[in-house]
């Protein structure tokens, strides 16, 4: 989220490894225009400015990212490319790029993704509701998305995350909760290993065990004694009408929260919930298919763990007694979740 801890770790980097060449892009949501900067210990090499279609990561990634990713890979002056992606952009999308594309793994091969954490104002970052278009860092004009669920979003797929100085233990604590638990977290990019970073590959199959709404990693106990975790489960589903009514109760504090749940309504669906200081995201995510459904949830904070959350979380779900309920019950045309999770007809 800050282009300075991003510029300052990329320099950084590149001072360390003589082999390398740097190619950083920027969207302008105002313009929709893509710049790309392409450098190495000469100087600028290219700079260019790309209109595009749609100011969107995928456009980004189609009409410049990668064929330029591709373009440097195969020339032989350098031996690594440090890709500064465009600020408030997951590395998700291209890491999935570079471990699918047969043509593309034959050029590049992904050492790790990065993230360079600013240390200004670290916990506002991650749990306050600030929206992306508030800091003018979204990447569209529609982009609605909030400030603290990027950048979690970015700390929890990271193989690294480097702090420019000190962020105080609050941060630091706090951070480290978010991050997978083997991930390092650097203070100072002059720390860096960046010889050791290159030599590794970045694993898409633990991050994503990490990263997804499944939570299909084993928690560790945390670290320091600033930051908390609660960890919610149950085989019941969110019953669709307290959901809507209550949703507040668990949406809407100064916390991350991420995970899946189900709705009888639609009980073939794994549904998702992704928020971070009040701003919360739920949509479809993927079938169940063959896995059992679960209402699983994870909250991360500092300060004193709020008492309400587990209360709420029992109170939304259904009942014992609902659940052993005939399922036709709940075999309705709407449930009111259609502005989020679409028409139960196309989800079925």
């Amino acid at each position: 989220m800050d282009t300075v801890a991003m510029d300052s770790t990329l320099m950084s980097l590149m001072w360390d490894l003589p082999g390398a060449v740097s190619v950083r892009h920027r969207i302008d949501p105002h313009s929709q225009v893509l710049t790309r900067t392409v450098s190495d210990m000469s100087g600028v090499l290219e700079r260019e400015e790309i209109q595009l279609e749609h100011a969107c990561v995928s456009c980004a990634l189609r009409e410049d990212i990668l064929p330029t990713l591709e373009r440097l890979g195969r020339d032989k002056r350098w031996s690594t490319i440090l890709a500064g992606l465009p600020t408030s952009t997951e590395a998700g999308q291209l890491a999935h790029a570079l471990g699918t594309h047969s043509r593309l793994a034959r050029h590049l091969k992904l050492s790790g993704v990065l993230a360079a954490v600013g240390t200004t104002d670290v916990v506002r970052d991650l749990l306050s509701d600030d929206l992306l278009r508030e800091r003018d860092v979204h990447t569209n004009p529609d982009d609605d998305r909030g400030v603290g669920e990027v950048a979690c979003a970015q700390i929890e797929s990271a193989d690294l995350v480097v702090f420019d100085a000190d962020p105080g233990a609050e941060a630091t604590d706090l951070v480290r909760a978010l991050a997978r638990p083997t991930v390092p977290v650097i203070i100072g990019a002059d720390q860096l290993d960046a010889g050791t970073i290159i030599t590794q590959r970045h694993q898409n199959t633990i991050t994503n065990a990490w990263c997804s709404p499944e939570l299909g990693t084993e928690l560790p106990a945390l670290r320091g004694g600033k930051a908390w975790r609660l960890a919610l489960c149950s085989a019941r589903a969110f019953h669709p009408d307290r959901l809507l009514e209550q949703i507040e109760r668990l949406g809407t504090g100064p916390y991350r929260s991420r995970g899946s749940f189900w709705v009888p309504t639609r009980p073939g669906d794994m549904l998702e919930w992704s928020g971070a200081g009040g701003q919360l995201s739920i949509g479809s995510y993927s079938p169940w298919g063959r896995r059992t459904p679960v209402t699983r949830l994870i909250f991360t904070g500092l300060g004193t763990l709020p008492g309400e959350l587990g209360d709420a979380f029992e109170d939304i779900l259904l009942t014992p007694a609902e659940a052993l309920l005939d399922r036709r019950r709940w075999d309705v045309a709407e449930d009111g979740l259609e502005p989020w999770l679409g028409d139960i007809r196309d989800v079925a």
